[in-house]
């Protein structure tokens, strides 16, 4: 029985986003689909699902980078909630918790600070989506910085940008780095798009990374 779920949830994922790129917005049967990809109780399924949607840079200050489309977004959240015990997550609990959000993707890119920086709230590092041909450059809604004050935790919920004012102290903690979380809108996307991911400060580039649209959902 468990072959047979696990079947049909990557049958779910992988055959739609080949043929049609990630979903700009969110009809009642995504909402329903990206629900059994977070209430899943195969981990593989959960595990395969979201590695295409990390990128690693491992190149100080930048450590990855995440991907989160709208689809995305709702499997975080029913999986969030199936943690805690809650597996009644549904259409409308996904709709009113994502609202204005539905129609976002955001990049979270996760950042490890010099020991001896001077930071306070997180690096002003400015975040945009590229591409080559055409040439264009796609500029964020907004972009929220949430501090990491002590070690980082794997395993925890992605942040959001609404999380909290992002210079709160951090006690007696130092600032060990933090995510910057920055917002698109889903629309100004191709579908079947590739573009570049760039982070830079000042104008100077620090990462770059590709990030092709079509195989995501």
């Amino acid at each position: 029985m468990a072959h047979t779920v696990l079947r049909f949830l990557l049958a779910v994922l992988f055959a739609g986003s080949a043929v049609a790129g990630f979903e700009q917005t969110l009809a009642r049967r995504l909402i329903d689909e990206a629900i059994a990809v977070g209430h899943s109780r195969i981990e593989a399924v959960r595990t395969r699902y979201h590695q295409p949607y990390r990128i690693q840079i491992a190149r100080p200050p930048i450590d990855y980078i995440d991907i989160v489309t709208p689809f995305r977004r709702v499997a975080l959240l029913a999986e969030e909630r199936a943690r805690a015990g809650d597996r009644l997550f549904g259409q409308r609990e996904a709709t009113t918790v994502l609202g204005d959000r539905s129609t976002l993707v955001e990049i979270l890119i996760e950042t490890t600070s010099h020991p001896l920086n001077v930071f306070i709230g997180g690096p002003a590092y400015d975040v945009e989506f590229t591409t080559a041909a055409p040439v264009a450059r796609i500029n964020p809604l907004q972009i929220g910085r949430i501090p990491r004050f002590g070690a980082r935790v794997e395993g925890v919920p992605l942040p959001s940008p609404y999380a909290g004012d992002p210079n709160l102290p951090g006690g007696s903690q130092p600032l060990l780095g933090g995510t910057i979380v920055v917002s698109f809108g889903a629309s100004a996307l191709n579908p079947d798009g590739v573009y570049d991911v760039v982070v830079s400060e000042k104008r100077k580039e620090l990462a770059r990374a590709r990030v092709n649209v079509g195989s995501l959902r």
